[in-house]
């Protein structure tokens, strides 16, 4: 598939549509021994019905609970990842509660899913000593339920890590390592903390139990987060270099809320915020089931997605590689069952005042745009709405808005937060609020709504308006929302590229890169390594283009400098794109315009129709990708960069707040700016956490040593 040719959406409408274990697997929940092909590893048991699963029955846990929120009044904690025993909420055919073994974070022996909060005050630094208790025992067991370590299986038997990636076990000088003898390798992100780079979480920090295996980037086993801004929503999770998808989807997620003097959190604070137990927050993921209540992940022939993005886009597995097809990573996942904090479509009780929400969209590919609705008490779909709820944005990933923004849909992409005020006062007491996703169970690439493959994603959460009034508590919505990012003039412009190749296997890969010859951070050329792969591959000079994770830095903006990044789009399909460090200002977007010789399926030159570009916009070249191993794949160069018409802004979209995540949408250029003030070894990536761990992710080094 050429870069910005054919969308991956396309490919799923053709695998949905041409069965592909997909539909079927999804509602049957039967056995899928003999609907899998010859050679492919069974499951043994059927998939979760997410028509049958209870909608709005259980109640969802607040995380700013104050039961749920960890004691850090002593400056210091130890915080743990290991395998416990969870309750979704999932039944089995008869209604029976079932239990999903999960990987979660906690300290003691209490692990959840999601872990539990760091509730932290602006300035006053945390230090935390994470504890990695996954450990090094047989993996892939069936069931795991005796809180012994499965590795890295999806909870069903079958192993799921994709080892031909670029994964921690992979890097030079690991390959000694394996998870069967060393366990599970972890490293927590603090996603939206502006920490100091040794205790950021990169993905090559990882750690393994015991501090057994150590990553060539590892510093030591305590992190010291100084939380030197202003009051946001962060989160924390897994990022491991290679397996970042699978630790997140085993349950290794949780919130991160900084407070300051101003948006304090309690009840009379000088902006007017509901405080707890009218402040709440949660993590919207989206998970497959087995009917057995373990969690699945696609990974072996049959499975969901397997045609779409293997054989529907021709790759080629070898079977020394991959026996029987798999396990391989796939481009992207997209579950039948919406989870909430750990709940699978959970309600809470509220009264009809205004409440404080925040939502995390912690899903791997799925972009939620977001509505709410009123219906009638014990509404489980949308044929008897009452109205649509207007709802008001006060704020996004680090902070505050710069305003206010009263909105009827908002666009949450992957890895972002939004905090808004809902008013539970224009509902009708006893009635329910259905909180709905019309962004589709596709790639997004900008359609809202999307089209939608499974029969329930549709709906989030609930909120059923059922408590009385508490006359003792102010009823309050807040004032003076005046914040927002606050970025200096920028002193650099920086060309930055998202996209779309195929790495040795064939298989779909998507990348990073520049749309410009890299420079460093004094203005110096940044070449392409002189050895043999990347001679032999034509790769010689500056750097430009496509380029995978272990390639030489390009991005390196110097010390407290502040700069603009055009983000240049020419993939098919959006991209939630995230810096690490900072917190940056979305300026704008607009269209890239593109040669005429080009077509919006192949934007490459030469192509089917023409040998030479037209010289009146832009296009791509291939160009080759040099992978961790050695091997070649396919990626591209951006030529004659040409810049089209301004993208008004879309209203589902509110960006007025200090952002860490921004939607870098197909065809388009988005910008933004941001100030790099502290030194050392972050990195930017796609938050598509299927894409991370494939290549889209690449270094980001601030000041000299990169």
């Amino acid at each position: 598939m050429n870069s910005a040719g054919m969308s991956r959406r396309d490919f799923i409408r053709v695998g949905t549509g041409a069965g592909a274990g997909f539909a079927v697997l999804g509602q049957l929940g039967g056995s899928l021994v003999g609907i899998l092909p010859a050679g492919a590893v069974p499951v043994g048991t059927g998939l979760s019905d997410p028509s049958i699963q209870p909608k709005f029955v259980a109640s969802v846990p607040n995380a700013l609970d104050p039961s749920f929120i960890y004691d850090t009044s002593k400056g210091r904690i130890k915080v743990a990842v290991g395998q416990t025993v969870h309750q979704t909420g999932l039944v089995d055919a008869v209604g029976v509660p079932l239990d999903t073994t999960i990987w979660g974070y906690g300290d003691g022996n209490l692990l959840t899913w999601p872990g539990r909060t760091f509730e932290v005050r602006s300035h006053e630094p945390l230090e935390v000593k994470w504890e990695n208790r996954l450990g090094r025992r047989t993996p892939y067991l069936i069931t795991g339920k005796d809180n012994t370590s499965i590795g890295h299986g999806d909870f069903t038997g079958r192993p799921v890590l994709d080892e031909s990636l670029h994964w921690a076990y992979s890097l030079p000088g690991f390959e000694q390592f394996s998870i069967d003898q060393d366990g599970v390798p972890i490293s927590v992100h603090v996603h939206g903390g502006h920490n100091d780079f040794e205790f950021d979480g990169n993905p090559e920090f990882f750690f393994g139990p015991n501090y057994h295996a150590r990553g060539p980037q590892w510093v030591g086993k305590k992190y010291e987060y100084d939380n030197s801004q202003p009051a946001g929503t962060m989160w924390y999770h897994d990022h491991a270099l290679g397996i970042t998808r699978l630790n997140v989807y085993a349950g290794m997620a949780g919130f991160y809320i900084v407070r300051d003097d101003v948006d304090t959190g309690v009840l009379g604070n000088p902006l007017d915020l509901p405080a707890f137990p009218y402040e709440a927050a949660f993590a919207i993921q989206d998970r497959m089931f087995m009917d057995n209540g373990e969690l699945f992940y696609p990974a072996f022939p049959g499975d969901p997605f397997y045609a779409d993005f293997i054989t529907g886009e021709g790759a080629i597995l070898p079977p020394d590689v991959f026996p029987g097809g798999g396990p391989t990573a796939l481009a992207e996942f997209f579950g039948d069952h919406m989870v909430v904090n750990g709940k699978i479509w959970p309600k809470m009780d509220v009264e009809p005042r205004n409440y404080r929400l925040r939502f995390l969209n912690g899903c791997d590919s799925r972009f939620l745009a977001v509505q709410f609705f009123e219906v009638p008490a014990g509404a489980t779909d949308f044929s008897t709405v009452v109205q649509q709820l207007d709802f008001t944005v006060i704020g996004s990933d680090q902070g505050l808005a710069s305003s206010a923004t009263t909105v009827d849909t908002l666009l949450i992409e992957t890895g972002s937060r939004y905090d808004l005020i809902l008013d539970f006062d224009n509902v009708t007491p006893g009635n329910r609020v259905i909180m709905k996703n019309i962004g589709g169970d596709e790639p997004f690439g900008g359609d809202i709504p999307g089209v939608q493959a499974f029969g329930e994603t549709d709906r989030i959460m609930a909120f059923d308006v059922t408590l009385p009034l508490d006359p003792g508590v102010p009823d309050v919505s807040p004032t003076s929302i005046d914040f927002g990012p606050v970025v200096p003039t920028p002193t650099r412009l920086r060309k930055v590229a998202l996209f779309e190749g195929t790495d040795e296997f064939g298989r779909l890969q998507p990348l990073l890169g520049t749309a410009e010859p890299a420079t460093d951070h004094a203005g110096n050329a940044v070449n392409w390594p002189n050895t043999p792969e990347y001679a032999d591959a034509g790769l010689v000079g500056q750097m430009e283009g496509s380029i995978a994770w272990h390639s030489p830095t390009t991005e390196n903006p110097a010390l407290d400098s502040t700069e603009e990044w055009e983000i240049w789009n020419v993939t098919g399909d959006a991209h939630p794109i995230h810096l690490h460090l900072v917190n940056f200002e979305i300026l704008g977007r607009q269209e890239i315009a593109w040669d005429s010789h080009t077509s919006e399926d192949d934007r490459v030159i030469p192509n089917e129709l023409f040998d030479t570009p037209a010289g009146d916009g832009t296009y791509l070249v291939n160009q080759p990708v040099v992978q961790h191993n050695g091997l070649l794949g396919n990626g591209f160069r951006i030529v004659n960069l040409t810049y089209g018409a301004a993208v008004p802004p879309l209203a589902e979209y509110v960006e007025n707040a200090p952002k860490d995540m921004v939607t870098a949408l197909p065809g388009q250029i988005t910008r933004i700016k941001t100030r790099f003030d502290k030194p050392g070894r972050y990195v930017w990536h796609c938050h598509i956490l299927s894409h991370e761990d494939h290549e889209m992710m690449r270094v980001l080094f601030v000041g000299p040593g990169a």
